[in-house]
């Protein structure tokens, strides 16, 4: 691998990272607001309905780790396969 192909791979983490922190970012900032709404509606306090949104972001934001953080060694069958070959 030349320095060219390393540093557009570099680049490429880099990228996938601060997306992830923007991704964090809006979501504590639109949840919050979410929070902000159903506490303030009056007769919603029953039921706190932004549990959903959060939830469904946070599995988002988790794919979204894995992707930035663990890029594609973590489900690589090349990476499984070095594994087995150095194991004998």
């Amino acid at each position: 691998m030349n320095n060219e192909q390393r540093d557009e791979e570099l680049w490429q983490i880099a990228k996938a990272r601060a997306g992830f922190k923007w991704g964090v970012f809006s979501y504590f900032v639109v949840n919050a607001f979410l929070v902000i709404i159903w506490f303030f509606t009056p007769g919603s306090r029953h039921y706190f309905w932004p549990i959903w949104p959060i939830l469904g972001w946070a599995v988002g934001l988790a794919f979204q780790y894995f992707h930035a953080y663990h890029g594609n060694k973590f489900l690589s069958a090349a990476d499984e396969y070095e594994k087995l070959k150095n194991k004998k």
